[in-house]
């Protein structure tokens, strides 16, 4: 059973490869990505069941014991993580021919696509420090294939300076990995877990935490490394900026996550009460962001780096309570924002530009467009019984269980300019004079693209209704993390 563990990693990266040769064929290559899509979703909807019946899956590759040799380990978080993504994966397998050309489809779009749900997945799974900074490259490798599909000035600038910044973080990663190494002789994730506590250098220690989380927030956006996300994320196709803000960030917060819950959790007076502060700036000046604008695709993508603070919050609390909430609210993001950005392509598509101030009255031509935008607007602020509104109310109970007032102000008032900022695109976009009627094919492709958020609103609304059904996974998890000991056991067998 315990090579299902690498089955999330390699079909992709198969399908990435068979892609390849015959991405000239549009038709067939679009077809055979579809399908191979569901195929993967089918077979991770497995794995995850088998991870739920019978516990963690441990696959050491080359027959290699751990911690010598390389391990993927398939815990319920990573389960439920690749699950999501994989669910993402296929609606954006589905909107991609809506949103592309011909032309930018051939151009290895779907090469990449699988390239970057395997290193996804791969980042969620490996359990070496070291490959986890390989599966960072090779998503970042496909991102940075995805991002320059297209031929516009302003995507090659925005591109140039996504390439720059993750250059450098993934320097410091590996640098940070090699100090890291130097201290404790091991990058397997369960061994530096057991060895730090054996270290006397708790100091240096705790630096090397610090330099690992700098990493892994400059990948997440968090406050002050927020500043390079907003405009890469919105230059390219919405079905890539659909697959960066709801994939990229989170596979930086689950670094946080599992780094911070695992192996550098005995300083947490220094490192979670930064998390805390941190949090708090993040959410504030991520929806400043938000309300500064009037591009619909720009608000969005700013309401990425508030999501990121709430769940840097329950990483910061560091209790179960909070731990809960920061992996419901991590599973309900990935899902809403890719529904987000999905729907702010069609916005711009139907309405011919992205700027609010030249919108209005698209609701009589787009009724299913507007109310969809609406419920999402909601489901994203966290307004009751929607799915941010479960996450939120658990990181807001595992503050006040820890007596955080602050947090719990800033992220009150947060959420309440989240959904103001998101009003805005319904109001402005969508009410009003109605506004010429459209050509035909505009309209019908318009609608035709709502199809896919429409299956994810779907999903992140019954997230929310149906949360007694998905919240004892959650618990679960919060209660496993909390115990670092089960992960080490089951990896190292001792």
């Amino acid at each position: 059973m315990s090579n299902l563990a690498i089955l999330p990693i390699l079909l992709p990266l198969l399908a990435g490869i068979i892609t390849a040769f015959i991405h000239k064929k549009t038709k067939l290559v679009r077809s055979f990505s579809q399908i191979t899509a569901v195929i993967n979703l089918i077979v991770v909807g497995y794995v995850f069941m088998t991870i739920r019946s019978q516990g963690t899956i441990v696959l050491e590759l080359g027959s290699w014991e751990a911690p010598f040799g390389i391990v993927l380990v398939g815990d319920l978080l990573a389960a439920v993580l690749v699950l999501t993504t994989n669910i993402i994966g296929v609606a954006a397998v589905f909107f991609a021919p809506k949103s592309l050309t011909e032309k930018e489809e051939s151009f290895y779009f779907y090469s990449f696509f699988f390239l970057l749900i395997a290193g996804v997945s791969g980042a969620f799974l490996t359990g070496d420090l070291f490959n986890l900074f390989v599966f960072f490259e090779v998503l970042l490798m496909a991102s940075y294939g995805l991002i320059v599909l297209g031929n516009g000035k302003a995507q090659l600038r925005e591109s140039i300076k996504y390439v720059l910044i993750n250059l450098f973080s993934s320097m410091l990663f590996v640098t940070t990995i090699s100090f890291l190494y130097s201290v404790v002789g091991t990058v397997n994730m369960a061994q530096i877990a057991q060895r730090v506590q054996e270290v006397e250098q708790q100091g240096i220690l705790t630096t090397i935490g610090i330099l690992l989380f700098f990493v892994f927030a400059t990948k997440a956006a968090v406050f002050p490394l927020y500043y390079w996300l907003p405009r890469p994320y919105t230059a390219p196709n919405a079905v890539v900026s659909a697959l960066f803000g709801a994939l990229l960030t989170k596979v930086g917060i689950y670094s946080i996550l599992r780094t911070f819950t695992l192996m550098f959790n005995q300083q947490v007076d220094i490192t979670h009460t930064l998390f805390i502060y941190l949090a708090a700036l993040t959410m504030i000046f991520g929806v400043i962001g938000a309300l500064s604008t009037h591009n619909v695709k720009l608000i969005i993508a700013y309401n990425i780096i508030p999501a990121v603070g709430f769940m840097l919050m329950g990483i910061g609390i560091f209790s179960e309570v909070s731990l809960s909430g920061t992996i419901y609210y991590l599973v309900h993001d990935m899902i809403i924002k890719a529904a987000l950005f999905i729907l702010a392509g069609a916005i711009v598509y139907v309405a011919g530009t992205s700027d609010l101030r030249k919108m209005g009255g698209l609701i009589h031509h787009y009724p299913v467009l507007g109310w969809m935008t609406f419920l999402a607007s909601l489901v994203l602020a966290g307004i009751p019984p929607f799915s941010g509104f479960i996450g939120k109310l658990q990181l807001i109970r595992g503050a006040a269980g820890q007596d955080e007032v602050m947090i719990i102000i800033v992220a009150l008032i947060s959420s309440l300019l989240i959904l103001f900022s998101m009003i805005r695109i319904f109001i402005r976009g969508f009410w009003g004079e109605k506004t010429d009627i459209p050509r035909p094919d505009r309209k019908e492709k318009g609608s035709r693209m709502v199809y896919p958020a429409v299956f994810l609103l779907t999903l992140s609304v019954l997230l929310g209704v149906g949360a007694e059904w998905f919240f004892p996974v959650v618990e679960s998890i919060a209660q496993y993390l909390m115990d670092p000991e089960i992960y080490i056991e089951s990896v190292l067998k001792e």
